[in-house]
């Protein structure tokens, strides 16, 4: 038995595919004492850049989804994301692709280590 097979198998009380599956069930409630938030947003119209350039405005992190738009209308993504990065610019912030489907923003004093692999 490898090692990945003794730590995910369900023998240790843990079903390691369930616990993922519901981290977006809970609902959290906001700290009132939190000096900044990791928000998730989808990009999909013009409100929602309006939105992400005032949450990092705000000093708070953007995990942002990109999916949706990028199969839709990769012409518009690309304007959004111009927009955008402009923004954060501005701010001193900081942003990164992470994967195919997420970019990650950061506000000022925040910053992102690059590195290709």
């Amino acid at each position: 038995m490898g090692f990945m097979d003794r730590v995910l198998r369900k023998e240790s009380g843990v079903d390691i595919e369930e616990f993922l599956n519901n981290l977006d069930v809970e609902e959290e409630a906001m700290y009132e004492d939190a000096d900044a938030y990791v928000k998730p947003i989808n990009l999909q119209r013009d409100a929602d850049v309006e939105l992400i350039n005032q949450e990092v405005r705000k000093g708070n992190i953007i995990l942002l989804n990109i999916a949706d738009l990028s199969k839709r209308n990769s012409l518009k993504l690309r304007d959004y994301m111009n927009d955008i990065k402009s923004n954060v610019q501005q701010v001193d912030g900081d942003i990164a692709r992470i994967s195919t489907e997420r970019v990650i923003i950061t506000p000022s004093k925040v910053k992102i280590i690059k590195r290709k692999e």
